[in-house]
């Protein structure tokens, strides 16, 4: 493992950017994402995702872990010399969708939306609980795993899509029939409790997934 990171603490932060650039690029493909590149060199985005029918702006960043070996360690915001000093620079939500992450010791792959790296110069993914055993505020590594995350955002997209689709939910005067359960990702329950719940009480019965496993169904009362 010594030598492993000295390789990578030997490269320059080019080297670091292609490796961590080729290795996302990998990740997609195995994932089955169509990749576009930016054509010129003012865009903010290193690629482009095609998820489902949607386009997505991506940041490709290393990753490194610190020296406790207990959290990956990402430097997100940038800093440039203006006219008046040292200009420091962060994303924001209107110009980027996703951080996509590869730690090189690790060889791992990492996919994070745009709540949690827009507006800071760096963030922690924790490879192992907080001694106090916090889970607020802490962003944990499994948790935005490439291949679950990716599978996450699919289900968000699919719930979307399957929300549009259905019947209004302020419909609630008499339960519906009661027929196949709707499935739906777990993005789209916290991201729309109030309507999900309408749904229910309209006699919908609905199964909330995670990362494509089901988690538990909620059913009508009555």
């Amino acid at each position: 493992m010594c030598e492993h990171v000295f390789v990578f603490e030997n490269l320059t932060s080019n080297q670091k950017g292609a490796i961590a650039e080729a290795e996302i690029r990998a990740a997609a493909t195995r994932a089955n994402i169509a990749l576009y590149d930016p054509t010129t060199g003012h865009s903010r985005a290193d690629l482009i995702f095609e998820i489902g029918d949607k386009l997505f702006r991506v940041q490709v960043k290393w990753g490194r872990v610190s020296a406790a070996r207990d959290v990956i360690i990402v430097h997100v915001g940038g800093c440039y010399l203006g006219a008046n000093g040292y200009v420091h620079s962060t994303y924001s939500e209107t110009e980027m969708d996703l951080l996509a992450v590869y730690c090189g010791e690790l060889d791992r792959c990492f996919l994070l939306p745009s709540s949690v790296f827009c507006g800071v110069g760096a963030i922690q993914l924790r490879l192992t609980p907080a001694r106090n055993n916090q889970r607020a505020c802490i962003n944990l590594a499994d948790e935005y795993e490439f291949a679950g995350a990716i599978a996450q955002l699919v289900e968000h997209l699919d719930g979307i899509e399957g929300a549009v689709g259905s019947s209004p939910t302020s419909s609630t005067d008499s339960p519906s029939a009661s027929g196949p359960a709707v499935t739906l990702g777990s993005n789209v329950l916290w991201g729309d409790l109030s309507g999900v719940m309408d749904r229910v009480r309209g006699g919908e019965e609905i199964i909330v997934t995670r990362r494509g496993k089901p988690q538990f169904k909620m059913t009508p009362l009555t």
